[in-house]
């Protein structure tokens, strides 16, 4: 009688760590199946669909087939990620070129430029070597619109929210889709 109790209760501890094996091992392939939240993937997808949203002055461009220049100034935060976003990729008959700038006196081949966080010290002086060239500048900051660029990609729990300030663009002579302004907050005018 003991013998057989036994060997009950082990078929039935057995049987029970099976299935918990079994939910924790389903449990883990669903978390390992759920793409992870890539901050810097989705700020790439942004800065290549903003050339689609962007309308840049006449005479940006040489020829009708030039490439939209993105530059990232200073650190990478990107990897290869934006290379490989838009790799092959053409918004009309453009192409893309990534570009790493040191500072901005390159600037002049760029029609997106992304100033990450990690240059916050130099972001008002960045900005005031390229105000009104017809530069798109993007960066992280939360002051950087405030501090004369024209869009924020600000990241706020798992997302990345975009705010735009539209007077600075047209000051730039870039027009703003209104496709793009939708998905948008609006900066307050700066005095």
């Amino acid at each position: 009688f003991w013998k057989d109790n036994v060997a009950l209760l082990n078929l039935t501890d057995m049987a029970r760590m099976l299935s918990s094996l079994l939910l924790v091992g389903a449990a883990l392939q669903l978390r390992a199946e759920a793409p992870a939240f890539d901050e810097y993937q989705v700020k790439a997808a942004f800065l290549y669909n903003f050339a689609k949203f962007v309308q840049w002055p006449l005479g940006t461009f040489a020829n009708s087939t030039d490439p939209i220049g993105i530059c990232i100034v200073g650190q990478n935060p990107f990897g290869s990620t934006l290379e490989n976003m838009v790799q092959g990729k053409k918004v009309g008959d453009r192409t893309f070129a990534v570009r790493r700038l040191a500072d901005t006196q390159q600037a002049g081949q760029c029609q997106i430029l992304f100033i990450g966080a990690t240059e916050s010290k130099r972001t008002r002086g960045l900005l005031d070597a390229v105000k009104s060239t017809g530069v798109l500048t993007v960066g992280e900051s939360d002051d950087f619109t405030a501090l004369g660029g024209i869009i924020t990609l600000r990241l706020e729990g798992p997302r990345v929210h975009i705010q735009i300030a539209l007077d600075t663009a047209e000051h730039a002579k870039l027009k703003v889709s209104s496709k793009l302004l939708n998905l948008a907050e609006i900066a307050k005018k700066q005095p």
